[in-house]
């Protein structure tokens, strides 16, 4: 009877948005039409790493979608460099524009076919949306001619023509080809990616993963899973001085001090001051900063860079030691490594062996308490947490990310998270204490993820405990993002034996290559079938040695292929899109991107090589997506109002 009550109640409040049987009608209409049109395109991509130029230019190019619609329209009316030069326009059209200007001898008749061509491309890309949600993605100024070029249903098909002639004569008479060209471009890339994951690891490593999260603020329809890097860098957003230290270091270790001083204006001056004058003898030879062609900054010293690098790994260390002495519970006992070390006789134990140390030169240690912070380390701490705490534009970065990310996504039975769940050896979920409560599976994904909510939320009056939890996400072998049984830094950094640098992973990395361990997953998240899929990043596919980012019979995807230069020579590839459409999943490796400006002069896209592709026999439509699911119960409650319309029931208003 109350269920019967709150069904009542809830079609009157229906019906003051759709007031009579007309209305009701039409809505019902407008959403099965929607229902049954093809399912939007998604793009999956992962593990970023600030590599901002391929990750702009995969977007530009729509994984690859906008090439293969231009081969598809023009692949028998022009040769393979017109669609090349074509493509090369949509992806970058201001910058094409000039060079082409230059290059044009007719530039009327070349506006002329280059209109009609990218009219074409448009109709292309957006036949599977409505109207209506075609003309809201046109930029403004040009709404009504774009939306009159591409649903023209005039006459014959000679009164069609002179009526897109007189269209397309007449906006270049005005002077308005190249706005026009731009705004056209643009619709057709918003077309092209109808949805976009980012399947964690925006930052560290690539130099502007600050430049990543505009073009992900810009764009219409994201989700995001947040990844290892990302959990550190929120946690010095924070104000946590462990992640602080370690963000810090990670752009010392890669050249990239650029990012935060540049990008987010944080002042490393104290740093910089005090690992001079603390390291001014020592060439800190094994903390040179790594290099490649995109961050070789012609005025930076690097050994000035690689002693900033060494005085802030020891402070890490120590206020890593801190934290693990504060919180037994996180178990990590075994990376207390300072107070292992005897630097007069040059070894430091692990794991009750011992090794010869390649440096010994550590002023800033006190014999008596190692992990204590001096003087002027707790000054160089105090003042950046205070730089990172009050940054503006991280804050507003840290604010984007916090609000669209989440540890996992279920998306049209896809299982996203960046790294594990972790598992015992038997292929039980493992139980972790986790802020004094037992917790397993989809229980511990939950219950992290509302506590990192609550980082954020109560930055401000923070709780010391709660924000150590950020670090103990980034390290902890029991993390979800991690899930390693060491992040083996200080081993890399000072024992020369390479068998001390392996980290050994969690189960879940190689049980999840078995089909019925997938099948657990995703049992435990609610999904079952053979639609069900996990995607996976966070470790490097390394394809060149046969690795395969395909397992389980197909259920699992690893698409952390190397976007970042640093994988690439491990990795053999750039990276892998995931593509969801219509037709089916398709996964592509990207072969390295050169740059921007060889893009645009020399018209070289990201080459990719289809690694799978997965057709169902019957073409997907939105009414078999996650949106298309709750249209059709949208449309039930309507039919609903309509019978109670067509009975007297409800009084409709005329």
């Amino acid at each position: 009877m109350e269920k019967e009550y709150d069904k009542q109640k809830y079609l009157k409040l229906l019906s003051k948005e759709y007031k009579n049987i007309n209305e009701v009608a039409e809505e019902i209409i407008n959403l099965q039409a929607i229902i049954n049109l093809p399912k939007g395109t998604e793009i999956f991509m992962s593990d970023i790493h600030g590599e901002y130029e391929p990750f702009v230019h995969i977007l530009n190019n729509g994984g690859g979608i906008i090439k293969n619609k231009i081969d598809d329209i023009f692949g028998n009316t022009i040769t393979k460099k017109e669609r090349a030069t074509l493509a090369t326009l949509i992806y970058y059209p201001e910058e094409k524009l000039k060079l082409m200007k230059k290059e044009i001898k007719d530039l009327n008749e070349w506006y002329t076919i280059t209109l009609y061509q990218l009219i074409d491309v448009a109709k292309k890309v957006s036949s599977k949306y409505t109207r209506s949600k075609v003309r809201k993605a046109i930029k403004s100024g040009f709404e009504y001619v774009i939306d009159e070029l591409l649903n023209s249903q005039a006459g014959n098909e000679k009164d069609k023509e002179r009526y897109y002639k007189a269209i397309i004569k007449t906006i270049i008479d005005l002077n308005q080809a190249e706005s026009f060209i731009i705004a056209i471009s643009d619709l057709i890339k918003r077309m092209a990616i109808d949805h976009l994951h980012i399947i964690g690891d925006i930052y560290d490593r690539g130099e502007n993963p600050d430049l990543v999260i505009e073009e992900l603020k810009r764009f219409h329809s994201i989700d995001m899973q947040w990844g290892n890097h990302d959990i550190s860098w929120m946690g010095a957003s924070c104000g946590n001085k462990a992640n602080i230290a370690t963000v810090v270091r990670i752009c010392a270790r890669y050249n990239n001090i650029s990012i935060l001083e540049d990008g987010y204006g944080i002042n490393i001056r104290p740093l910089f001051t005090f690992a001079m004058e603390t390291y001014r003898d020592d060439d800190c030879i094994n903390f040179m900063p790594k290099t490649f062609d995109n961050n070789e900054y012609e005025f930076t010293d690097k050994t000035n860079i690689a002693k900033m690098h060494k005085a802030i790994a020891i402070i890490q260390f120590k206020l890593e030691g801190q934290l693990i002495k504060r919180h037994p519970e996180y178990h990590l006992d075994n990376r207390l490594l300072l107070d292992k070390m005897n630097l007069q006789e040059g070894y430091v134990i692990l794991d009750g062996k011992k090794y010869e140390l390649n440096d010994t030169n550590f002023p800033t240690l006190n014999p008596d308490n190692v992990y204590e912070l001096t003087k002027e380390e707790e000054d160089v701490m105090n003042r950046l947490c205070e730089s990172f705490k009050h940054s503006q534009k991280l804050n507003d970065h840290m604010d984007f990310i916090y609000q669209k990310g989440e540890l996992y996504t279920i998306f049209n039975s896809n299982l996203l998270f960046h790294a594990c769940i972790p598992m015992q050896e038997d292929g039980n979920f493992k139980e972790v204490e986790f802020l004094g409560q037992k917790v397993s599976g989809k229980k511990y994904f939950d219950l992290i993820n509302e506590t990192i909510k609550q980082v954020y939320f109560n930055r401000k009056n923070q709780d010391q405990d709660l924000l150590d939890i950020m670090w103990f996400l980034w390290i902890s072998p029991d993390s979800p993002f991690f899930g390693k049984d060491k992040m083996a830094t200080f081993e890399s950094y000072f024992i020369n034996d390479k068998e001390t640098h392996k980290e050994e992973k969690n189960p879940y990395y190689y049980l999840s290559a078995q089909e019925e361990i997938c099948d657990k997953v995703l049992k435990e998240f609610g999904l079952e079938g053979k639609e069900a899929h996990i995607v996976n990043g966070h470790i490097p596919v390394k394809a060149k040695d046969g690795e395969s980012p395909i397992r389980a019979n197909g259920k699992l995807l690893v698409i952390d292929g190397g976007f970042a230069r640093s994988y690439q020579a491990k990795t053999g590839n750039a990276g892998y899109i995931l593509t969801y459409n219509s037709n089916g999943l398709l996964l592509s490796q990207n072969k390295p991107f050169e740059s921007v400006e060889k893009a645009i002069k020399e018209e070289k896209d990201i080459i990719s090589e289809i690694v799978v592709k997965k057709t169902g026999v019957v073409r997907k439509t939105v009414g078999d997506t996650d949106i298309g699911k709750r249209l059709k119960r949208e449309v039930e409650d309507l039919l609903e109002l309509l019978q109670v319309y067509e009975s007297g029931e409800l009084k409709q208003t005329i």
